[in-house]
């Protein structure tokens, strides 16, 4: 946005962040960003979630296993939230530490590392926006029960589906009756 991603110097370069050029700037203005644009309304949802918790604790007239269920997905949301976001925001300042150290002159082992591990940190960001349905699926008792009884009735259609596509490839015969050993009759 207000840096360059991009060096064309023979052939074009795509940078992760920017160049080694801004590094420095960029290192600035990525703290800024964590600061307002993660640990800002991460304190928000704290702040309002913990007001959840504490009004359904506080509610006497609230179903146990409701209060139960509620807290359980508000803890399971924020430990979500947190394993896939803090990660990223923490190794994508190390990263640019390490670039900005290696800009002057100071090379650190862990600096691969840590670039590697910030690699996968983005994974997890997006893989959080995958996981919360699934959370709310499993913790919704009404929907995951819903989702079953219509996977059950697709089931049951699509096989009955097969057996009428079976019963039309085939001639219908009337079934067979013993009604002696070894004499075999033919029912209407």
């Amino acid at each position: 946005m207000f840096f360059p991603k991009t060096y064309r110097k023979g052939a074009e370069k795509c940078f992760d962040t920017t160049s080694k050029d801004f590094v420095e700037d960029y290192l600035k203005y990525s703290v800024g960003w964590t600061l307002t644009g993660f640990c800002l309304p991460f304190l928000v949802t704290v702040g309002c979630y913990t007001h959840v918790v504490v009004k359904l604790c506080g509610s006497a007239n609230t179903d146990r296993q409701l209060k139960r269920r509620s807290l359980r997905l508000l803890l399971v949301l924020m430990l979500l939230f947190s394993v896939c976001y803090i990660p990223y925001h923490v190794l994508r300042s190390l990263n640019l530490c390490s670039r900005v150290l290696s800009k002057r002159k100071q090379c650190h082992s862990w600096s691969h590392s840590v670039y590697v591990a910030h690699q996968v940190s983005r994974g997890l960001v997006c893989l959080n926006s995958a996981l919360n349905p699934l959370v709310y699926l499993h913790v919704s008792e009404q929907l995951s029960s819903g989702l079953r009884a219509l996977m059950g009735r697709t089931r049951r259609v699509l096989h009955s589906h097969k057996m009428s596509s079976v019963a039309a490839s085939t001639p219908l015969q009337a079934p067979a009756l013993c009604d002696a050993p070894g004499h075999v009759t033919d029912q209407m």
